[in-house]
Formats: C-alpha cells, sequence, structure tokens
C-alpha cells in the first residue's frame, strides 16, 4: 500500500502536471491574441473551455484509474486499432506543440538572460532532459511542476496588479458576450485540454500505482486540483491582457505576450514575461514529452523498456524541428485547433469504454458524468466541423 505522503505527492504531482501541461506558450499566445481581438467577450471563451475541461477531465481520469489501463489500451478493447490510431494522433499533436515549447522556453530565456533563442532552446531542453536523467524521474517531474506552477500564478498575479483591468466589464460579457469565436473556443480547448494534456495526470496516476474504485476519491481530489490550478492561469493571464486591451495600447503582432507584460508592468514586467514564458514552457517540455511517449508504451516493447531514451529522443527532436523551422506563432495556434479536433474522439470512446464489463468490470459510471461527457463530445464536435468548414469556404474562396 503506497505511503499516505508519497500518494499526496502523487494526486498533487499529477494535478500539477495536468495544469502546467496545458498551460505553455501556445496557450500564452492563444490568450493574448484572442483578448485582443475579442476583449472582455474572451471571458465566454475562458469560461466555456473551465466547463468542458471539468466534464473532460473528470470523465477520462476515472475511466482510466478504474480500468487501470491506458487511454490506447482502452481504446483497443473497444474497437481493435482503435487505440494504434489516436495514439498516432496524440503524438503527432503532442510533438507539434512541443516544438513550440521549445521555442517560448528559448524566448523566456532570451528575455532573461539575453542570449539567442535557439541557444535558449538548447539550454532548456538539456534542463528537461535532465529530469528525465534522475533516478526517480517520476517525483523530480512532479516536484518540478509544482514550483513551477506556483512561480507562474504569482507572476501573472502581479501583472494583472499593475494592469488594472476592467473587472466589472469582464464578468459581465463572461456571461453575456457581445463577441463570439468558434475558433477561439475550438483552440483554447485544444490547447489545454485536447490531445495529449488530457491525459498527462490519469497516466501519471497509473504509473504511480493508483487504480481500482478504491482510488476514485483520491482520483477526483487530483482532477479538481488541476482544473483549478489551470484555470487560475487562465483567468488571471486574460485579465492582464484585458488590462492592456483596455487601455487601447498596441500590442506587438511578432511577440504578443510579452508585450502585454511590457505594456502592464514596464522593464520588470517583461523580464516577469521571460520566467513565466520560461516556466510554462519548460513544464510543457517535460508534460508533452512525457505523456506523449505514454501512448507507445503499449503498442511496443522497445518503448517499454527504453522509456527515458525514448522521452530524450521526443526532446531532442522537437528542438532540432524548432532549430530547423524556427518561427512557431502559427504552429501554436494550429497545434491547438488540431488537438480540439481529437477530443471528440478520445473522450466518446473513453465514455463507450465506461460501459464496457471488459474494460471496466462491475464498476458503474455515474449517469450524470456520462450526460456531461456526451455533451462536450457534441459540442466539440459540432464546433469542430465548423470551423473545419469555415477553413474549407476560406481556401474555395482564394
Amino acid at each position: 500500500m503506497m505511503n499516505p505522503d508519497k500518494k499526496w505527492s502523487v494526486l498533487i504531482g499529477a494535478a500539477f502536471l495536468m495544469a502546467t501541461s496545458a498551460v505553455g506558450p501556445g496557450f500564452l499566445t492563444q490568450t493574448t491574441v484572442f483578448t485582443q481581438s475579442l476583449g472582455a467577450s474572451f471571458g465566454f471563451v475562458i469560461l466555456a473551455s473551465i466547463v468542458i475541461d471539468i466534464g473532460v477531465q473528470l470523465n477520462i481520469w476515472r475511466i482510466i484509474i478504474v480500468s487501470g489501463k491506458r487511454a490506447q489500451d482502452i481504446a483497443n478493447a473497444v474497437w481493435p486499432g482503435l487505440g494504434t490510431f489516436i495514439s498516432i494522433l496524440i503524438v503527432l499533436g503532442g510533438l507539434a506543440f512541443n516544438i513550440g515549447n521549445v521555442a517560448g522556453a528559448g524566448l523566456g530565456l532570451q528575455v532573461l538572460l539575453g542570449i539567442s533563442p535557439v541557444l535558449g532552446a538548447v539550454l532548456a531542453a538539456g534542463m528537461a532532459i535532465g529530469i528525465f536523467l534522475v533516478k526517480e524521474a517520476g517525483k523530480a517531474m512532479d516536484l518540478f511542476a509544482q514550483i513551477l506552477g506556483l512561480l507562474m500564478i504569482l507572476l501573472i498575479l502581479y501583472v494583472v496588479v499593475t494592469a488594472h483591468p476592467p473587472l466589472e466589464e469582464a464578468v459581465v460579457k463572461t456571461v453575456a458576450p457581445n463577441k463570439l469565436d468558434v475558433t477561439a473556443i475550438i483552440t483554447l480547448v485544444g490547447g489545454t485540454v485536447g490531445g495529449y494534456i488530457t491525459f498527462a495526470g490519469g497516466h501519471r496516476l497509473l504509473d504511480a500505482g493508483l487504480k481500482g474504485e478504491s482510488a476514485l476519491p483520491q482520483v477526483k481530489t487530483s482532477a479538481v486540483s488541476g482544473i483549478l490550478v489551470a484555470s487560475v492561469i487562465r483567468i488571471l493571464l486574460f485579465l492582464a491582457s484585458l488590462g492592456v486591451v483596455a487601455q487601447g495600447l498596441p500590442i506587438e503582432a511578432t511577440n504578443p505576450p510579452a508585450s502585454v507584460f511590457a505594456l502592464a508592468a514596464g522593464n520588470v514586467g517583461y523580464k516577469f514575461f521571460g520566467m513565466v514564458m520560461f516556466a510554462a514552457a519548460i513544464t510543457s517540455i517535460v508534460g508533452s514529452a512525457y505523456t506523449s511517449v505514454s501512448f507507445l508504451k503499449s503498442l511496443s516493447a522497445t518503448v517499454r523498456n527504453r522509456e527515458k531514451q525514448i522521452i530524450i529522443g521526443f526532446i531532442v527532436a522537437s528542438t532540432l524541428i524548432f532549430i530547423t523551422l524556427g518561427k512557431p506563432i502559427t504552429l501554436l495556434i494550429v497545434a491547438g485547433a488540431f488537438n480540439g479536433f481529437i477530443l471528440p474522439i478520445t473522450l466518446s470512446t473513453l465514455l463507450i469504454a465506461a460501459y464496457r464489463k471488459k474494460v471496466v468490470g462491475t464498476y458503474q459510471h455515474p449517469v450524470w458524468l456520462t450526460l456531461f461527457g456526451v455533451l462536450v463530445v457534441l459540442v466539440m464536435a459540432g464546433m469542430s466541423l465548423q470551423v473545419f468548414w469555415d477553413q474549407v469556404q476560406i481556401l474555395l474562396a482564394d
């Protein structure tokens, strides 16, 4: 039986791994860009993403832990080959995000140390690799995510205070927006609970030995904690951006989040941006690499036996692609939208599995969670199809 102190550490570690994986460079960029275009109405997108987040995480974490299987194994039990297909989608999405994560870490170190983004990316990748070279890599990963997650909250809170956002307007338009952008919802949800991010915490708990119905109370605690942390960071960053936008200050298109921090708090804010960007990016590098490779463990004995080496290879590949391709802003937005398309597939698969005795045994999934999950699947599938159709129309018009 797991030591209570160790169990609590694992639960909080899984929560922060999920939260910090969700809050990467892509999230910083997406939040700033969409706040600039939607203003206070972007609060509605934040609220929608949090509600969807709850429906996704509580469903998926429960089903993974009750079954004692990783998501790809569950999917293969539902329909042979489906797990392999999902694994390919998630690894590709994870790689796309990780290229942006590496770039973001390089940009953060450039702001802090005055070095080139490429050198910064290489140094950050080396630090992330170092975590997986530690004997107890899981414990090191948990602690790393917790420390940097708390650091991000404190730094962004300072910028919110200096930005003086119109709080009353933000509250009103969060529930009654005068602008609505479906692409923004798809992109933000895809960037925070789409693709690999959905499974980061669940797979971490499973690897730490938590499984079965007896672990469900702890799973709920961990999932809710992760949602709370990610939501706090999400709301604070929105308010910081809104404060700058409401003042009519010009946000630079080349680096929107850096511009927000600098306009809100001067040179100190700019340095804080470097620290936030670095913290968000390097925790996301760790979370993306760990979770993406966890989707390959069941499909290959080589990956199972050489997990750490494969994770390190994933980080190295992401770094090399960034060095070759360069500017990742567009990639981060596209990756978020791509992961938004993946979400209805993965969530619907696990909801079906929740009613397969060969997967969950005698466990009975809560009806309200099933209905909540089905609603999320339908809403996300509908919005994803609308975004896809809009893009087709644009291409045909060109």
